[in-house]
């Protein structure tokens, strides 16, 4: 379920809370059974489709998500985390129970099942995590995480609006198979929409190589219709060996691009098909992010005194265990439908954890003429100063007829 690069440099990067042969022994054996099965993957998406935040996550990217991070078995008595660590980490526990204990020496249990958040995510951590029983623990980069919220959300948004624009019905599909690509993690949310203006076609027949290993790359490919088959020289020198097949709806060539070296393998036709390419230089520009409207803290606090509405991109879950005081609730994914709430006069302010999913949003609306900025930092900056008031696990507000109510539902 994940590369084996990152199960080694989880295994030593936690041995300094085990170190036990007899664990270190059984995580290999069950992340090798785990690692090339399906039926075992299928599992894992079911149970992360109940956690928090990763419910919101479109199949494609929870699958990406959990082909890159590391599901954990810790014995009765180890630690999972301490107080005062950082491990920029989201850890939820899937089965067992865990004891929480702070540093006033106050402990909470926790079951597997009985909470879908990650475990007291605070960093650095407010308290100890020791297991009080045999349990297994998914292991989610926090980083990687917020990155996938908002390729997702973005996708989401984007996809809802591809569904409006009766003009573009004929290219509907291939646009939202782009969407969910491997080509769309390579390149900043707020880039997204670009790529189909960046896009060239080109028709292929069986047998034609599209690229050679050893060559200076000059494009990467996207497959809208055929197939292709990926062959690698182990040296360079023999022949070519087959390694993969590759359908439509795959990406290939960016890597030689993003790293400035030379194709490190061979793809080939084997059926006819139509391929969309994007040149180097357009793809190099895609990976510079675009300038987006921000506002500090002290700004951000100025902007709402002075009549502006906060909007929390974030899910309804993560906004319901606590926001900003008078911050409405539009997830990423929905805002799109929500745009007819907004008023292009009024000034908002967009805000999720990081920055990141806002800035994303921030971009898309601008784009439709909306008066808007980014919290820079997002809710972890936040936290850090005083000049913005916190509402804890409340009904939150909506937005009725421009005006901010409080939620009596």
């Amino acid at each position: 379920m994940k590369n084996s690069a990152m199960t080694e440099n989880r295994i030593v990067k936690e041995s300094a809370y085990d170190g036990g042969e007899r664990r270190s022994m059984l995580l290999e054996d069950a992340q090798a059974e785990a690692k090339d099965s399906a039926k075992e993957l299928d599992i894992d998406i079911e149970l992360a489709q109940s956690l928090v935040p990763l419910n919101s996550l479109t199949d494609t990217h929870l699958t990406e998500l959990l082909h890159n991070s590391a599901v954990e078995v810790v014995f009765r008595g180890q630690a999972i985390f301490e107080s005062g660590s950082y491990d920029r980490e989201h850890i939820y526990l899937l089965s067992g129970d865990v004891e929480l204990l702070d540093n006033h020496s106050d402990a909470t249990l926790v079951r597997a099942g009985g909470s879908l958040t990650p475990l007291a995510h605070e960093q650095p951590r407010s308290c100890r995590a020791m297991a009080k029983s045999d349990c297994s623990i998914l292991r989610v980069d926090s980083e990687y995480l917020d990155k996938m919220l908002t390729w997702s959300q973005v996708a989401e948004y984007l996809l809802l609006d591809i569904s409006y624009q009766r003009d573009l019905d004929e290219d509907a599909e291939w646009m939202m198979t782009i969407l969910k690509s491997n080509l769309f993690y390579k390149v900043p949310p707020t880039n997204a929409p670009v790529i189909f203006d960046r896009l060239h076609t080109m028709l292929v027949s069986p047998g034609e190589a599209i690229i050679r290993q050893g060559e200076i790359g000059d494009n990467c490919y996207f497959i809208k219709q055929g197939d292709a088959e990926v062959r690698r020289s182990p040296d360079g020198m023999t022949p070519p060996v087959h390694i993969a097949d590759i359908g439509a709806g795959r990406c290939f060539g960016e890597d030689a691009l993003v790293n400035e070296t030379v194709r490190n393998a061979s793809v080939f036709m084997k059926s006819h098909g139509v391929l969309m390419y994007i040149t180097k230089r357009d793809f190099l520009k895609l990976l510079r992010e675009p300038k987006v409207p921000t506002a500090d803290v002290e700004e951000t606090a100025q902007l709402i005194d002075d009549g502006a509405i906060c909007i929390d991109l974030r899910t309804v879950e993560e906004y319901d265990e606590g926001h900003l005081e008078h911050a409405i609730n539009i997830p990423l994914n929905l805002l799109r439908i929500k745009t007819r709430l907004l008023d292009k006069n009024t000034q908002y302010v967009l805000y999720c954890d990081t920055g990141r999913r806002s800035k994303a949003a921030a971009h898309l609306l601008k784009k439709s003429r909306f008066n808007v900025v980014a919290l820079e930092g997002g809710l972890k900056e936040a936290s850090k100063s005083r000049s913005l008031s916190f509402k804890g696990c409340t009904h939150g507000y909506i937005l009725r007829d421009g005006q901010v109510l409080e939620n009596q539902d």
